[in-house]
Protein backbone atom coordinates (compact mmCIF):
# COMPACT_ATOMS: atom_id res chain seq x y z
CA UNK A 1 0.00 0.00 0.00
CA UNK A 2 1.08 3.42 -0.96
CA UNK A 3 1.29 5.85 2.37
CA UNK A 4 -1.39 8.10 1.74
CA UNK A 5 0.47 11.44 3.19
CA UNK A 6 2.64 11.02 0.12
CA UNK A 7 0.46 10.00 -3.10
CA UNK A 8 0.41 11.78 -6.08
CA UNK A 9 -1.97 10.26 -8.63
CA UNK A 10 -1.31 11.80 -11.91
CA UNK A 11 -4.87 11.57 -14.25
CA UNK A 12 -6.02 12.08 -18.14
CA UNK A 13 -8.95 13.22 -18.09
CA UNK A 14 -11.76 12.54 -21.17
CA UNK A 15 -9.94 9.25 -21.90
CA UNK A 16 -12.34 7.99 -25.03
CA UNK A 17 -13.36 12.02 -26.58
CA UNK A 18 -11.49 11.22 -29.21
CA UNK A 19 -8.71 8.90 -30.13
CA UNK A 20 -5.76 12.07 -30.22
CA UNK A 21 -6.78 11.87 -26.35
CA UNK A 22 -6.12 7.60 -26.44
CA UNK A 23 -2.87 7.93 -28.35
CA UNK A 24 -1.81 10.97 -25.67
CA UNK A 25 -3.08 8.61 -22.62
CA UNK A 26 -1.49 5.21 -23.77
CA UNK A 27 2.18 7.63 -24.47
CA UNK A 28 2.18 9.08 -21.73
CA UNK A 29 1.23 6.38 -19.07
CA UNK A 30 4.03 3.75 -21.47
CA UNK A 31 6.46 6.85 -21.81
CA UNK A 32 5.58 9.61 -18.81
CA UNK A 33 4.33 9.89 -15.72
CA UNK A 34 0.54 9.35 -16.14
CA UNK A 35 -0.98 6.43 -13.98
CA UNK A 36 -4.31 6.87 -14.29
CA UNK A 37 -7.26 8.01 -16.87
CA UNK A 38 -11.01 8.89 -16.68
CA UNK A 39 -12.70 7.43 -19.05
CA UNK A 40 -15.74 8.95 -21.03
CA UNK A 41 -17.52 5.98 -21.48
CA UNK A 42 -20.45 7.57 -24.32
CA UNK A 43 -18.08 9.54 -25.88
CA UNK A 44 -17.18 8.86 -29.96
CA UNK A 45 -13.67 7.00 -29.48
CA UNK A 46 -14.63 5.34 -26.32
CA UNK A 47 -14.13 1.86 -27.42
CA UNK A 48 -10.59 2.67 -28.72
CA UNK A 49 -10.36 3.51 -25.34
CA UNK A 50 -11.33 0.18 -23.44
CA UNK A 51 -9.09 -1.17 -26.43
CA UNK A 52 -5.93 0.82 -25.18
CA UNK A 53 -6.64 0.39 -21.56
CA UNK A 54 -6.63 -3.57 -21.65
CA UNK A 55 -3.10 -3.94 -22.93
CA UNK A 56 -2.24 -1.21 -20.01
CA UNK A 57 -2.85 -3.08 -17.80
CA UNK A 58 -1.49 -0.85 -14.88
CA UNK A 59 -2.74 2.44 -16.13
CA UNK A 60 -5.89 2.96 -13.27
CA UNK A 61 -9.08 3.46 -15.04
CA UNK A 62 -12.10 5.51 -13.89
CA UNK A 63 -15.42 6.47 -15.07
CA UNK A 64 -15.72 10.47 -16.20
CA UNK A 65 -19.65 10.48 -15.91
CA UNK A 66 -20.78 13.04 -18.26
CA UNK A 67 -24.05 14.63 -17.84
CA UNK A 68 -23.29 18.65 -19.14
CA UNK A 69 -21.72 18.96 -22.73
CA UNK A 70 -21.63 15.77 -24.21
CA UNK A 71 -22.94 12.37 -25.30
CA UNK A 72 -25.69 10.48 -23.38
CA UNK A 73 -25.72 6.86 -22.84
CA UNK A 74 -29.43 5.78 -21.86
CA UNK A 75 -31.63 5.61 -25.09
CA UNK A 76 -32.78 9.15 -25.73
CA UNK A 77 -36.37 8.33 -24.98
CA UNK A 78 -35.75 7.71 -21.57
CA UNK A 79 -33.89 10.47 -20.42
CA UNK A 80 -35.53 13.30 -23.33
CA UNK A 81 -35.67 15.67 -20.20
CA UNK A 82 -31.62 15.65 -19.92
CA UNK A 83 -31.21 16.52 -23.70
CA UNK A 84 -31.12 19.11 -25.92
CA UNK A 85 -32.30 19.95 -29.62
CA UNK A 86 -29.51 18.13 -30.69
CA UNK A 87 -29.91 14.70 -28.19
CA UNK A 88 -26.65 16.19 -26.27
CA UNK A 89 -26.32 17.32 -22.44
CA UNK A 90 -26.24 21.02 -22.57
CA UNK A 91 -23.88 23.22 -21.22
CA UNK A 92 -26.29 25.81 -19.28
CA UNK A 93 -24.93 23.75 -15.84
CA UNK A 94 -27.12 26.03 -13.36
CA UNK A 95 -30.05 26.32 -15.41
CA UNK A 96 -29.72 22.16 -15.19
CA UNK A 97 -28.81 21.56 -12.01
CA UNK A 98 -31.93 24.16 -10.67
CA UNK A 99 -33.68 20.92 -12.72
CA UNK A 100 -32.29 18.09 -11.04
CA UNK A 101 -33.04 19.45 -7.36
CA UNK A 102 -36.41 20.59 -7.73
CA UNK A 103 -37.99 18.24 -10.62
CA UNK A 104 -39.11 14.87 -9.27
CA UNK A 105 -39.29 13.61 -13.46
CA UNK A 106 -35.97 14.87 -14.27
CA UNK A 107 -34.09 13.32 -11.18
CA UNK A 108 -35.85 10.08 -11.93
CA UNK A 109 -34.07 10.17 -15.58
CA UNK A 110 -31.02 11.30 -13.72
CA UNK A 111 -30.89 8.51 -12.42
CA UNK A 112 -30.89 6.40 -15.29
CA UNK A 113 -28.97 7.89 -16.93
CA UNK A 114 -26.21 7.52 -14.42
CA UNK A 115 -26.67 4.20 -14.01
CA UNK A 116 -26.69 3.71 -17.76
CA UNK A 117 -22.93 5.00 -17.81
CA UNK A 118 -22.01 2.79 -14.94
CA UNK A 119 -23.30 -0.29 -16.50
CA UNK A 120 -21.34 0.65 -19.44
CA UNK A 121 -18.37 0.94 -17.92
CA UNK A 122 -18.96 -2.83 -16.07
CA UNK A 123 -19.10 -3.87 -19.21
CA UNK A 124 -15.90 -3.10 -20.16
CA UNK A 125 -14.35 -5.51 -17.55
CA UNK A 126 -12.21 -2.61 -16.47
CA UNK A 127 -11.45 -2.73 -12.78
CA UNK A 128 -13.06 0.70 -11.68
CA UNK A 129 -10.48 2.77 -10.07
CA UNK A 130 -12.45 5.70 -9.48
CA UNK A 131 -15.51 8.11 -10.60
CA UNK A 132 -15.72 12.02 -11.09
CA UNK A 133 -17.27 13.89 -13.71
CA UNK A 134 -16.99 16.20 -16.13
CA UNK A 135 -16.99 20.08 -15.08
CA UNK A 136 -16.72 18.86 -11.57
CA UNK A 137 -20.73 18.47 -11.41
CA UNK A 138 -20.81 16.03 -8.72
CA UNK A 139 -20.15 19.55 -6.61
CA UNK A 140 -24.41 19.33 -6.66
CA UNK A 141 -26.03 17.79 -4.33
CA UNK A 142 -28.71 15.92 -6.17
CA UNK A 143 -25.49 14.49 -8.84
CA UNK A 144 -23.74 13.67 -6.44
CA UNK A 145 -26.05 11.48 -3.76
CA UNK A 146 -27.38 9.88 -6.74
CA UNK A 147 -23.55 8.80 -7.87
CA UNK A 148 -23.06 7.17 -4.38
CA UNK A 149 -26.18 5.23 -4.04
CA UNK A 150 -26.45 3.93 -7.78
CA UNK A 151 -22.50 3.13 -7.57
CA UNK A 152 -22.59 1.30 -4.73
CA UNK A 153 -23.85 -1.03 -7.16
CA UNK A 154 -20.92 -1.34 -9.34
CA UNK A 155 -18.24 -0.78 -7.01
CA UNK A 156 -17.37 2.50 -6.32
CA UNK A 157 -14.50 3.07 -3.38
CA UNK A 158 -13.08 6.50 -4.41
CA UNK A 159 -13.93 9.76 -5.89
CA UNK A 160 -12.15 12.77 -7.15
CA UNK A 161 -12.49 15.71 -4.29
CA UNK A 162 -12.12 18.62 -6.64
CA UNK A 163 -10.64 21.13 -4.04
CA UNK A 164 -7.93 23.02 -5.19
CA UNK A 165 -5.55 25.57 -2.69
CA UNK A 166 -6.82 28.58 -3.93
CA UNK A 167 -10.62 27.58 -4.43
CA UNK A 168 -12.99 30.62 -4.50
CA UNK A 169 -14.67 31.57 -0.94
CA UNK A 170 -17.86 30.60 -2.80
CA UNK A 171 -17.39 27.35 -3.45
CA UNK A 172 -15.87 26.27 -0.24
CA UNK A 173 -18.79 25.40 1.44
CA UNK A 174 -19.43 22.75 -1.43
CA UNK A 175 -16.41 21.44 -1.12
CA UNK A 176 -16.85 20.82 2.63
CA UNK A 177 -20.36 19.10 1.38
CA UNK A 178 -18.91 16.81 -0.88
CA UNK A 179 -15.74 16.04 1.57
CA UNK A 180 -18.10 15.00 4.31
CA UNK A 181 -20.61 13.19 2.16
CA UNK A 182 -17.60 11.07 1.03
CA UNK A 183 -16.25 10.32 4.37
CA UNK A 184 -19.78 9.16 5.44
CA UNK A 185 -19.87 7.00 2.66
CA UNK A 186 -16.48 5.49 3.11
CA UNK A 187 -15.31 6.97 -0.06
CA UNK A 188 -11.28 7.03 -0.64
CA UNK A 189 -10.79 10.46 -2.27
CA UNK A 190 -7.66 13.00 -2.53
CA UNK A 191 -7.24 16.15 -0.70
CA UNK A 192 -6.14 18.28 -2.82
CA UNK A 193 -6.17 18.48 -6.58
CA UNK A 194 -4.26 20.26 -9.15
CA UNK A 195 -5.08 21.79 -12.67
CA UNK A 196 -8.39 23.27 -12.20
CA UNK A 197 -7.81 27.14 -12.67
CA UNK A 198 -4.61 26.14 -15.43
CA UNK A 199 -7.32 23.63 -17.36
CA UNK A 200 -5.87 22.92 -20.58
CA UNK A 201 -2.59 24.63 -19.88
CA UNK A 202 -0.56 22.18 -17.44
CA UNK A 203 2.93 22.71 -19.49
CA UNK A 204 6.01 21.86 -18.51
CA UNK A 205 6.39 25.05 -16.05
CA UNK A 206 2.74 24.54 -14.33
CA UNK A 207 3.81 20.88 -13.25
CA UNK A 208 7.45 22.22 -11.95
CA UNK A 209 5.51 25.18 -10.23
CA UNK A 210 3.24 22.99 -8.82
CA UNK A 211 5.66 20.48 -7.74
CA UNK A 212 7.68 22.60 -5.63
CA UNK A 213 4.09 24.19 -3.52
CA UNK A 214 2.43 20.72 -3.31
CA UNK A 215 0.32 20.62 -0.07
CA UNK A 216 0.69 17.50 2.23
CA UNK A 217 -1.49 14.77 1.89
CA UNK A 218 -2.74 12.99 -1.11
CA UNK A 219 -2.89 14.99 -4.45
CA UNK A 220 -3.88 14.93 -7.67
CA UNK A 221 -3.15 16.41 -10.49
CA UNK A 222 -5.38 16.46 -13.77
CA UNK A 223 -4.65 17.52 -17.35
CA UNK A 224 -6.18 16.97 -20.96
CA UNK A 225 -3.55 15.57 -22.92
CA UNK A 226 -4.14 14.83 -26.61
CA UNK A 227 -1.88 14.77 -29.78
CA UNK A 228 -1.85 17.89 -31.83
CA UNK A 229 -4.33 18.98 -34.44
CA UNK A 230 -6.36 20.68 -36.87
CA UNK A 231 -9.47 21.62 -34.88
CA UNK A 232 -10.45 21.80 -31.40
CA UNK A 233 -11.49 18.83 -29.75
CA UNK A 234 -14.87 20.69 -28.54
CA UNK A 235 -16.04 24.30 -28.96
CA UNK A 236 -15.16 25.12 -25.12
CA UNK A 237 -11.73 23.23 -25.52
CA UNK A 238 -10.27 25.99 -28.27
CA UNK A 239 -7.78 27.46 -25.94
CA UNK A 240 -6.94 24.76 -24.47
CA UNK A 241 -2.96 23.54 -25.08
CA UNK A 242 -3.17 19.58 -25.27
CA UNK A 243 -0.04 19.34 -27.20
CA UNK A 244 1.89 20.82 -24.28
CA UNK A 245 0.11 19.13 -21.46
CA UNK A 246 1.06 15.39 -22.84
CA UNK A 247 4.93 16.82 -23.38
CA UNK A 248 4.79 17.93 -19.45
CA UNK A 249 3.83 14.34 -19.16
CA UNK A 250 6.74 12.61 -20.82
CA UNK A 251 8.97 15.66 -19.68
CA UNK A 252 12.39 14.48 -18.24
CA UNK A 253 12.17 17.55 -15.88
CA UNK A 254 9.25 16.60 -14.82
CA UNK A 255 9.95 12.82 -13.81
CA UNK A 256 13.44 14.43 -12.65
CA UNK A 257 11.32 16.49 -10.14
CA UNK A 258 8.63 13.67 -9.11
CA UNK A 259 11.63 11.11 -8.20
CA UNK A 260 13.49 13.90 -6.02
CA UNK A 261 10.61 14.39 -4.07
CA UNK A 262 8.75 12.02 -1.46
CA UNK A 263 6.44 11.89 -3.76
CA UNK A 264 5.50 8.23 -4.73
CA UNK A 265 2.78 7.62 -8.18
CA UNK A 266 -0.05 5.17 -7.63
CA UNK A 267 -3.71 5.65 -8.43
CA UNK A 268 -7.27 5.95 -6.04
CA UNK A 269 -6.78 2.45 -5.64
CA UNK A 270 -3.82 3.36 -3.71
CA UNK A 271 -5.95 5.36 -1.50
CA UNK A 272 -7.12 4.41 1.70
CA UNK A 273 -10.39 5.32 3.76
CA UNK A 274 -8.96 5.55 7.85
CA UNK A 275 -10.30 6.71 10.64
CA UNK A 276 -8.31 9.65 10.86
CA UNK A 277 -8.49 10.72 7.19
CA UNK A 278 -11.80 12.86 7.70
CA UNK A 279 -10.62 14.76 10.77
CA UNK A 280 -7.09 15.25 9.11
CA UNK A 281 -8.68 16.70 5.51
CA UNK A 282 -11.27 18.68 7.35
CA UNK A 283 -8.64 20.93 9.11
CA UNK A 284 -6.53 21.19 6.10
CA UNK A 285 -9.45 23.37 4.39
CA UNK A 286 -9.96 24.89 7.33
CA UNK A 287 -6.80 26.83 7.56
Amino acid sequence: MVPSARLLIVTADDFGLHERVNMAVEHAHRHGVLTTASLMIGAPAAQDAVARARKLPHLRVGLHLVLADGDAVAPRAEIKALLDERGRFGSDMAHDGVRFFFLPHVRKQLAREIRAQFEAFARTGLSLDHVNTHKHFHLHPTVLDLILEIGRDYGLRAMRLPYEVGAPVWLKPWLWIVRRKLTRANIAHNDFVVGIARSGQMDEAAWLAALQNLPHGVVEIYCHPALAGDFPLTASMQFYRHADELQALTSARVAAAIRASSLRLGGFVDVPVAPDHAARTTRSTRT
